[in-house]
């Protein structure tokens, strides 16, 4: 079952419990991909009926070996792209993902390699997000969520989701980026010693070092 819709399901699957351990439910799909609950349950079944993903009526939705390969692939192709923009391109941070959307579904296999190669084969795309090498493997270190890291708790900032590019830029403004050092506080948190007041829903999208 090849086509880019098939892989953006896939992939959006994949990423839901990347950071978190609550599988995704076909409600939650329609609601990343923008796409109506209806369009959601026929796509879902094609994609079991193709052996991709695991899915019982009104359950949660989950990957098959053979579709965790495919949103792998995919993964690291968008996650690739973003950072050969940011780094060869000059893009912002937040500024990627969209061009990335387009990109992936059109380079071939060789120009892939060839920005894997012309970029050092980074581990991990300008969010931190982890790129997929080429045989899949993924590389992470055991991480926080900062909404439940406790007062007292100092980690480097892993991730920093791109879901809202206006908080990206806003994060960005305070000084903070990934391999920042964050310090949980009773008033907040210090970003490399400096406190500063995050502005509203930050905590729910950055993830430090355990």
């Amino acid at each position: 079952m090849a086509s880019p819709a098939a892989d953006d399901y896939l992939k959006t699957v994949y990423a839901h419990t990347e950071w978190q351990d609550a599988p995704i439910t076909p409600s939650q799909l329609a609601a990343k991909l923008g796409i109506a609950p209806s369009s959601v349950t026929e796509m879902v079944k094609k994609l079991a009926a193709s052996g991709l993903v695991s899915h019982v009526p009104y359950g949660a939705v989950r990957l098959t070996s053979e579709g965790e390969k495919r949103a792998l692939s995919m993964v690291r192709r968008h996650r690739l792209v973003e950072t050969w923009l940011v780094s060869e391109f000059g893009y912002g941070w937040h500024e990627v993902h969209d061009e990335a959307e387009v990109l992936e579904h059109t380079i071939s296999d060789r120009l892939l390699e060839g920005i894997d190669e012309r970029l050092g084969r980074p581990r991990f795309d300008p969010h931190g997000d982890a790129i997929p090498d080429a045989a899949g493997h993924v590389a992470r270190e055991p991480f926080v969520l900062l909404a439940q890291a406790a007062v007292g708790h100092e980690g480097r900032v892993l991730r920093v989701s791109d879901t809202d590019p206006d908080l990206l830029c806003a994060l960005e403004d305070l000084g903070l980026s990934v391999s920042s050092v964050v310090r949980v506080t009773e008033g907040g948190i210090e970003i490399d010693g400096v406190a500063v007041t995050l502005p509203e829903g930050a905590v729910e999208v950055v993830w430090l070092s355990a």
